[in-house]
């Protein structure tokens, strides 16, 4: 690609402003042509919403076993670990379909972590911001669980339970994905 070139033609003779304001307007060109791929898409219903409502029932159900744990850990404890065991065990398997999936479908896509995982640039919205709340709201709900509960240190278990959510939103993302093809990532 080309570099800057001032509005004269005068290459050689560009300030650092009428560089950075080019580099911009590229950068929001990249950035409108993206979402425009994306809206085109993803026109009607979005697809794999069955995996943005199992994310946030798991957050729900981590939410609701770190509150009793934390409130009665004698009698909670072990309902509390045996759930979150749970979830970061279907997570793991999850990560593993997930990482097998993307390597296959890695061979005609260009396929990044960011994009797969959090789905940054491959997912609209609507699929994107439910996904990383529900795991950003887990990370918390885990981390809370385990500092308030430093007496009972089985609640820093906790804290492997969002595997879940972030192997739902790879599952999200490899399915439904918006990913450059293969050929086409280098330019």
């Amino acid at each position: 690609m080309p570099g800057p070139e001032r509005s004269d033609g005068n290459p050689a003779a560009v300030s650092a402003a009428e560089a950075r304001a080019q580099v911009e307007a590229q950068r929001e060109a990249r950035r409108a042509e993206k979402q425009r791929r994306l809206d085109e898409a993803f026109p009607g219903v979005l697809p794999g919403r069955w995996i943005i409502r199992a994310s946030w029932l798991a957050t729900a159900l981590q939410s609701a076993v770190s509150a009793l744990a934390v409130v009665d850990p004698d009698r909670f404890l072990g309902v509390f670990f045996g759930v979150t065991m749970a979830l970061f065990l279907l997570g793991s398997v999850l990560f593993v379909v997930d990482i097998v999936l993307a390597a296959a479908r890695s061979t005609t896509d260009a396929m990044g972590i960011g994009g797969l995982f959090f789905l940054a640039g491959s997912a609209p919205r609507a699929a994107a911001v439910p996904l990383n709340a529900s795991l950003g709201v887990v990370v918390a709900v885990a981390v809370a669980a385990a500092l308030a509960g430093l007496s009972s240190p089985e609640l820093a278990f906790g804290t492997l339970s969002p595997m879940l959510q972030l192997s739902l939103s790879g599952l999200w993302g490899v399915r439904h994905g918006l990913f450059e093809p293969r050929g086409d990532a280098d330019g």
